[in-house]
């Protein structure tokens, strides 16, 4: 009897492709690795659930070696011989947070020494800094293009130099990480003019959701220095409020759906994307579930921009 596969049978695994657990035997193009921690939230935690939630809502999607067929480019994207696996989470030990990225770091230097792009998704935004350790590996400079309402240039609060508002601060600190974009920043008081200052000392290209609006994707894109190597950091509250709810900051006058597709998918014809994460989706504060289900979509549209211009559809 042939198997259907529906979305609403079988395990969780991101989009239903295949589980892997056995970094030694990966195979892959792209390896899906969930993050479960939020011990850099200052505020409004939860994001160690979006993980598990942000699978549960991409079943509804999986299309398994068939691909996807995008009417707008009239293609089919992530179709066999593409390879996606989920790789299970990184091991998380709630409360110690030097354990928890050194597994983080260790999971994801795995997944690129077995040839893979990881897709990471968290967790809240700190998990990005043993992720970008991680890259050392490759032994080149990374540009990092951040999605983002925040800058995330804080150096610390108190003693905490690793929480959810420094990541590209200590991005910054990294000897591999070279030129750093920003896109989407808003908001009244969601950061100091002392790390705005620093984040153009270092040569930070800093652009706010109001440009994004005013030039466009393509003028955005445009502005993006060219790189041999990108690696991309999408947090959900680069979105819209409207359009992403369930998030620890949620913000208004945000980017929307149709233009982060359109600047993620520019990107992918400047450079390779050796890696990427999506993090702060905190589904207990969206209901409806619409945050977790533009997570998904955001990443499997995104999978799919990559590997075809990978010469892989």
């Amino acid at each position: 009897m042939e198997k259907l596969n529906l979305p609403i049978t079988g395990i969780c695994s991101f989009a239903k492709y295949p589980i892997c657990t056995d970094l030694d035997a990966l195979d892959a193009d792209i390896a899906v690795l969930g993050v479960p921690y939020d011990l850099g939230v200052g505020f409004l935690s939860g994001t160690r659930l979006g993980p598990r939630r942000i699978r549960e809502a991409s079943t509804q999607y999986a299309r398994g070696d068939a691909g996807f067929y995008d009417p707008e480019g009239e293609e089919q994207l992530l179709a066999a011989p593409v390879k996606i696996v989920d790789c299970g989470d990184a091991d998380i030990l709630h409360g110690d947070v030097e354990y928890s990225f050194r597994s983080i770091e260790w999971v994801v230097r795995k997944i690129l020494k077995g040839g893979a792009i990881p897709a990471v998704i968290g967790g809240d935004h700190s998990i990005t800094i043993p992720v970008a350790r991680a890259l050392e590996s490759l032994g080149e400079t990374i540009t990092v293009v951040q999605f983002d309402a925040h800058l995330d240039w804080t150096d610390h609060v108190g003693p905490q130099r690793f929480g959810n508002g420094s990541p590209m601060r200590r991005l910054s600190e990294m000897p591999h990480i070279g030129e750093i974009v920003q896109i989407g920043l808003r908001g009244m008081g969601s950061s100091r003019k002392e790390d705005f200052d620093d984040a153009r000392a270092y040569g930070a290209l800093l652009i706010t959701a109001k440009e994004v609006r005013r030039i466009g994707p393509e003028g955005v894109v445009a502005k993006i220095p060219g790189a041999k190597k990108y690696f991309v950091s999408i947090d959900i509250d680069g979105y819209d409020i409207s359009i992403a709810p369930g998030v620890g900051s949620p913000s208004p006058g945000g980017l929307y759906y149709d233009e982060v597709l359109d600047m993620l998918a520019g990107l992918c014809k400047k450079g390779e994307i050796v890696g990427f994460d999506l993090v702060e989706v905190a589904p207990q504060y969206d209901p409806a579930n619409v945050t977790c289900r533009v997570a998904a979509l955001t990443i499997l549209n995104f999978m799919g921009q990559i590997m075809k211009n990978r010469g892989k559809a």
